[in-house]
């Protein structure tokens, strides 16, 4: 597995897996996602922005996750200081077929990288109140819950935040290793 910046060329990868998990995501009762969002023009944006990461199996995209600094308003609700600069990951998905095989670990070893190179120190993201999956994987991987919010755009549906703050040692990346 290779974890690489996207492209423009996967947006349709990229889409069809989104349709093969929002079936599995509701039908667990997290209606997070729908037929309207994550859309097309959202993962274009990722990439537009150099903020579309890729799990590639082999020319397969096996997950996604978009890696920013976009905070919402409403982390400010858990007693985050939204001005202090986080790398924060949002849209992360596994295809159905690839679950359980590390991808969505990988994936935010990704986002402990993109912060390590930008020095920044803190990692935060938010996950639908349903969604097990992260909530069993975020504490695995050293992230702390801290609290639950509601999002404006995304109205009726409730979510859990975590932070990982990175130790300067964990910041300082080696460049070399980078798939990049």
């Amino acid at each position: 597995m290779q974890v690489r910046l996207g492209t423009a060329a996967d947006v349709e990868a990229v889409l069809a897996l989104v349709h093969r998990v929002v079936p599995l995501m509701v039908a667990t009762g997290n209606l997070q996602w729908d037929a309207t969002y994550p859309n097309a023009a959202v993962f274009l944006r990722d990439v537009e922005q150099s903020q579309l990461w890729v799990a590639d199996v082999e020319g397969q995209i096996a997950g996604v996750a978009a890696i920013t600094t976009d905070q919402e308003p409403e982390y400010a609700e858990v007693g985050w200081d939204i001005s202090e600069q986080a790398v924060v990951v949002h849209r992360l998905a596994v295809d159905p077929s690839f679950q359980g095989k590390g991808v969505a670990r990988a994936l935010m070893l990704q986002a402990e990288v993109v912060a390590g190179l930008r020095n920044i120190p803190v990692l935060r993201l938010d996950t639908n109140t349903q969604n097990e999956a992260t909530q069993r994987l975020f504490p695995k991987l050293g992230y702390s819950l801290a609290g639950e919010i509601g999002l404006g755009f995304r109205p009726g549906l409730r979510f859990r935040c975590y932070e990982k703050r990175l130790a300067p040692a964990d910041a300082d990346t080696d460049r070399s290793c980078l798939p990049w």
